[in-house]
């Protein structure tokens, strides 16, 4: 059967790991896979910073927590700067994007970004993933694809769940700081078609004085029948965890002694989360046409108490604060596509229609020891948010292919609370043109070049406010929608025999920053900003039994308009670097390590003040008994070095202290750890 590469999307999974063998006729760029490397993406991607990872190249990553897949994801950064239970922070072109700003994020289609989250815009929790059940990884980054909306200007990460494992899984796993995690997981078959179970439990202390006592219990259950292009599943998730939290702690306090580096102040910060959705999809395709349709329900819940500035507007109760979050999520995205072929020319059409709302009640709550003394704000908002697009990809020729797209999102923002002059309406809408061109393959190279508009929406409670509920003073409204303009020029390579090389020069601007304020512990819409930076990415398997990786990025991160305070993006992220090798051999013997680094970053506007570099080394090897059972041992930091997770600069004040004090504010990357893990097959 001849596979025509622009319907490769519509594969089954199964398909996605195979090796292609091309016929006489077929295009030069036919996808291809060498055993046990990464998927070709000539012919496939429509830049040179998109791309898919396999299961096999998920399954081989040594991860701390289940956020850091997406690291697969070259040039991306998942770090906490708190309890385990938190959202992680994320790290990507330039950006230091807090808990998920201008990274958009979905799980098995869901979204996973919350909008108009109590403690910060698109707050990203992916502590309900259970990687064993990640099939694949799909990532893009820059605004050039019109199936992506909000959030997805820096980039775009979607994580797919399997519908069958080869086998079942049991696992158990146990480490150092109170680490201990049971994994249960099979397919078996029912009537014509699969069921899919999971059942995770965890708890972890990590290496903080007052342990995280992070506890979680996590199911998945799927029914599913047919395959990717021709199938359709059901699934059921539930996730429920709490914890101790451990925040970021003053620079100075350490330098004197009088705390140690995983000392907390707060010893009652933490918090409690669980998430539950349902969903499903539909999907059809033939050589002519292909319809998707996909649904879904999340019910969120969010306790988190925080204290980031311990004494400073409470010297005698102290400044912790509780920000809870509660909503439901429902939403839909269907598309349809059409398929033409004429003489050389091949073409897909796709009209998409997608529609999301979400039903929030949160506040901000002064405290003292997680019971509440005061209330800030409180709110009810309802968002909602509608889109249609349509996206054209066109084969000219056998070297040159476009894909133009239009995208048209709508918002409508209902904000109801404790105070009526923060209450109202608002509504936005906003066009999000792109287009790619693609040239090649000569000698196994592509080039592209890639335009477009994308946008993120900000906090509904900004749209609407007129007084700032800490002060009484008056407040400026936001943009409900802040448009950002990106381009790519970019180069990939295969033509030496076992290296996959990418190479992408970019831009991106954007008319509104989000950034988190330290002291307030939330995001609020920053000055316009401008992003230059190159990202240079390498998979190289030299042998069947070893791969090295080599992803490597630069970026350049300024404020456009003029001010005193200085240009630089507190934060913003400049250089990142990862170097791995894994081993693979035929006997029962594996192994890898993974070195991970990113640079120093400025921390204030005028660049007087900048943390240090981040570098961590984990490491696993794994022996396997008979051909069911596999015996690993984990190891992270492994070169146990003292670097910071997270850095901020801003004002806080401690027990004892006069005044306030600027400073340096981090929380520590966790000290060097081992795990050893029994995995059996069923």
């Amino acid at each position: 059967m001849k596979i025509h590469p622009l319907h490769t999307r519509l594969l089954p999974a199964a398909l996605a790991v195979m090796s292609f063998a091309a016929h006489a006729d077929d295009p030069p760029f036919q996808r291809v896979l060498v055993e046990g490397s990464r998927i070709s993406q000539l012919g496939e991607a429509d830049s040179a910073a998109a791309g898919t990872v396999t299961q096999s190249q998920l399954q081989a990553r040594t991860t701390y927590r289940p956020g850091e897949l997406l690291e697969a994801t070259p040039g991306l950064v998942v770090s906490q700067h708190s309890g385990e239970g938190k959202a992680n922070q994320f790290y990507l072109r330039g950006f230091n994007l807090d808990h998920g700003t201008d990274l958009r994020t979905a799980v098995d289609g869901m979204p996973v970004n919350q909008r108009s989250h109590a403690h910060g815009q698109g707050w990203t929790d992916l502590n309900f993933v259970i990687p064993e059940l990640a099939g694949r990884l799909d990532y893009r980054k820059g605004p050039y694809s019109a199936t992506a909306g909000d959030f997805a200007s820096a980039g775009a990460t979607e994580l797919t769940y399997v519908n069958r494992l080869t086998s079942g899984i049991a696992n158990i796993t146990a480490g150092q700081n109170g680490y201990g995690r049971a994994l249960i997981a099979a397919s078996p078959e029912l009537g014509n078609g699969t069921v899919l179970v999971g059942l995770e439990a965890m708890h972890n202390d990590g290496p903080f004085t007052r342990g995280d006592n992070y506890r979680k219990v996590n199911g998945v259950l799927r029914y599913s029948e047919g395959f990717e292009n021709n199938g359709y599943s059901i699934t059921a998730m539930a996730y429920r965890a709490k914890w101790h939290a451990t925040d970021q702690i003053p620079q100075r306090a350490v330098d004197a002694g009088t705390l140690g580096r995983f000392d907390a102040i707060d010893p009652t910060d933490g918090g409690s989360a669980h998430r539950y959705s349902l969903s499903g999809k539909w999907q059809r395709s033939d050589d002519d046409n292909s319809a998707r349709v996909s649904a879904y329900v999340i019910a969120n819940r969010l306790a988190l108490f925080s204290n980031f500035t311990y004494f400073l507007d409470d010297p005698v109760n102290g400044d912790q604060f509780a920000q809870p979050d509660r909503r439901v999520t429902s939403g839909f995205d269907a598309s349809y596509s059409w398929h033409h072929h004429r003489a050389d020319v091949a073409s897909t059409t796709t009209v998409g229609i997608t529609a999301q709302n979400d039903n929030i009640h949160n506040g901000l709550y002064r405290t003292r020891a997680r019971q509440v003394t005061g209330t800030t704000r409180e709110d009810h908002i309802v968002e909602t948010s509608g889109a249609l697009f349509v996206e054209n990809q066109t084969r000219w020729n056998a070297t040159f292919r476009t894909v133009a797209g239009l995208r048209a999102d709508r918002y409508r923002f209902d904000v109801h609370g404790d105070n009526a002059a923060n209450a109202g309406t608002a509504s936005d809408g906003i066009l999000s043109p792109s287009v790619s061109l693609v040239f090649g393959p000569w000698a196994r190279t592509e080039f592209y070049v890639n335009a477009g508009t994308g946008f993120h929406s900000n906090d509904a409670r900004g749209t609407v406010i007129a007084v700032d509920p800490k002060t009484g003073e008056p407040a400026d409204r936001v943009t409900p929608l802040a448009r950002t303009r990106g381009l790519d020029l970019g180069v990939r390579s295969e033509w030496v025999p076992g290296l996959q090389s990418s190479l992408s020069l970019y831009r991106l601007d954007m008319d509104s920053e989000l950034l988190f304020v330290g002291d307030a512990g939330t995001t609020e819409a920053g000055r316009p900003s401008r992003r230059h930076g190159i990202e240079f990415s390498n998979y190289y398997k030299p042998v069947k039994w070893l791969s090295l990786d080599a992803d490597l990025a630069y970026a350049r991160a300024r404020f456009r308009n003029a001010d005193p305070a200085g240009d630089r993006i507190p934060g913003a992220v400049e250089g990142v670097a990862q170097f791995a090798a894994t081993v693979t051999p035929t006997g029962p013997w594996s192994g890898a390590l993974r070195l991970r680094w990113f640079g120093p970053r400025p921390l204030v506007e005028d660049n007087s003040v900048r943390s240090k570099a981040t570098t961590t080394l984990n490491g696993r090897i794994g022996y396997r008994i008979g051909k069911a059972t596999h015996v690993e041992l984990e190891a992270f930091n492994l070169a146990n070095r003292r670097a910071s997770a997270i850095d901020y600069f801003y004002e806080s004040r401690l027990a004892g202290e006069a005044e306030a004090v600027e400073d340096v504010h981090f929380h520590p990357v966790e000290s060097r750890s081992f795990r050893v893990s029994l995995t059996h097959r069923f």
